[in-house]
């Protein structure tokens, strides 16, 4: 196991094990669900009530787990993200708060727990279709990529309705359209 995946399983057992509601997304959902390629950072959604609990998370990790002090907005999704380097080495954990919005809440509400086996670890993560519906809303190209992947790979097991209704909401439906049309038979 990389060392990024050791501190994603810890960061995950530790949010666990304090109670705060939480979703892995990223690069390791789009490896479960669809073809793997590296990634540098792990993501992950958090349900807060107020900053505490961080707190919490934060002496349950080791002392190479150095959370930054200031607070970003991630400007796509509008959420308030926390920044944690790993120290010793280029990787970082990236916690994006849940926001009130009406897809990120259903894609919240709709979370499985899965076994991944990259972490080794039973871990909630969106589905398959929330997966797609983000990537394109994200819309770069690795984005993209990620989507066609999914798509490819999860074909006939995809809520095809679902995805074509939120992309509507959110307008990307023309992407969807786009990426839809270049996914491969495999």
């Amino acid at each position: 196991m990389s060392t990024l995946e050791q501190a994603a399983v810890l960061m995950l057992k530790a949010l666990h094990e304090t109670g705060i509601p939480h979703m892995l997304v990223g690069g390791f959902t789009t490896n479960y669900y669809g073809i793997a390629r590296s990634t540098k950072d792990v993501d992950i959604v958090v349900e807060l009530p107020s900053r505490a609990p961080l707190l919490e998370v934060e002496k349950r990790l080791p002392s190479t787990f150095e959370f930054d002090s200031q607070i970003t907005f991630e400007t796509i999704t509008g959420n308030l993200r926390h920044i944690v380097h790993i120290k010793g080495t280029p990787f970082v954990i990236e916690l994006f708060e849940l926001r009130d919005e009406p897809f990120q809440k259903e894609r919240f509400h709709r979370r499985k727990e899965l076994y991944v086996p990259q972490l080794d670890i039973v871990v909630t993560i969106p589905t398959a279709e929330d997966v797609v519906i983000q990537k394109l809303r994200w819309g770069r190209s690795k984005d993209i990529d990620d989507a066609r992947d999914v798509l490819a790979v999860q074909a006939d097991r995809l809520d095809y309705a679902y995805i074509e209704d939120w992309c509507r909401k959110l307008g990307r439906f023309e992407t969807y359209q786009q990426v839809r049309a270049t996914v491969p038979n495999i």
